[in-house]
């Protein structure tokens, strides 16, 4: 009952129209055994994502994003019970009609952490902060083999090489001024990545504090969602979303962080990996984070991913 949807003309056109989408989910819903239970869809996310009833949530992924589907859903089932935050469970994945898939999971409970982030006290931020960093220890300590045949990029190396090609290209068509834009090759050509990660990793890549949920009574981590961007490679990929979305320049709090990791961050590192991340857009991060005095990528470096007191 879901239209096809290979192109970007196509997800415009169907996945923001309820009038579309939710007699399709309804059908799913059916056939996965929820006929009745109330359907309501959350307002956030790039997928169309669905409360189904208390327990559930079904997640749906259209043609032009069906590997994502089969990422979400094999990562899901990889991590079940493995974190030391809870991530959802999978009660069924598979494949719809016209191309879509979907990933049926239990339902996290909690607040989202950004929302209330205002509200947390100073001493719980700092031991919420030092829970994702240990969360994303053992991430990144699991073995990512049985993943290999799911998440790219598999050659870590090419896959650098194709964004820093692009990095400039990208930053100034998001409106990066010229200023910054010619600091990018000289910093990029500064920092030596690793094209083959002595230690490789499954990767969520969007360490947000819009991915975790806590309880504000104990503010208590209580779930950890949207791993359809997951990837396998060099761990300090993670510390972009980290330094960016959950410290926010803070450097204290990204010095709980990295202790409850285990070790630091090389500030040069993350920022270079900030520069040719998927998602990477310095012009948004500059009006969200404090600019930098000195007005280098040297500078936004230390900033944003150095660590310690002050």
């Amino acid at each position: 009952m879901l239209p096809l949807v290979e192109t970007d003309e196509d997800w415009d056109t169907v996945v923001p129209d309820e009038a579309v989408m939710r007699p399709g989910v309804v059908d799913l819903c059916a056939r996965l055994g929820l006929a009745g239970a109330p359907v309501v869809r959350f307002a956030e996310g790039s997928q169309p994502v669905y409360a189904v009833g208390e327990e559930h949530v079904l997640k749906l992924f259209p043609a032009a994003a069906a590997a994502d589907g089969l990422a979400e859903g094999r990562v899901l089932s990889h991590l079940e019970g493995r974190l030391p935050v809870p991530t959802p469970e999978v009660r069924a994945a598979g494949v719809y009609e016209n191309g879509w898939r979907y990933v049926l999971m239990s339902r996290l409970g909690g607040r989202n952490l950004a929302r209330v982030w205002a509200s947390v006290p100073a001493g719980d931020r700092e031991r919420l902060v030092a829970e994702i960093g240990e969360a994303l220890a053992v991430l990144h300590a699991l073995d990512p083999a049985p993943l290999a045949g799911v998440l790219g990029p598999g050659d870590w190396g090419a896959f650098l090489d194709g964004r820093r090609a692009a990095a400039v290209d990208r930053q100034r068509e998001r409106g990066l001024p010229e200023a910054w834009l010619e600091q990018i090759p000289d910093f990029l050509a500064s920092v030596p990545l690793p094209r083959v990660p002595p230690r490789p990793a499954l990767l969520h890549t969007e360490v947000m504090r819009q991915h975790f949920l806590v309880e504000p009574d104990g503010w208590r981590l209580t779930g950890l969602f949207d791993f359809e961007p997951a990837m396998i490679g060099d761990p300090a990929y993670d510390f972009v979303g980290v330094g960016v979305f959950v410290t926010a320049a803070d450097r204290t709090l990204m010095s709980h962080l990295t202790r409850a990791y285990g070790r630091p961050v090389c500030p040069r590192t993350a920022m270079a990996y900030t520069l040719l991340h998927v998602y990477s857009d310095l012009p948004w991060y500059l009006r969200e984070l404090p600019h930098t005095r000195s007005g280098t990528l040297e500078g936004a470096a230390e900033e944003w991913f150095g660590h310690g007191e002050g």
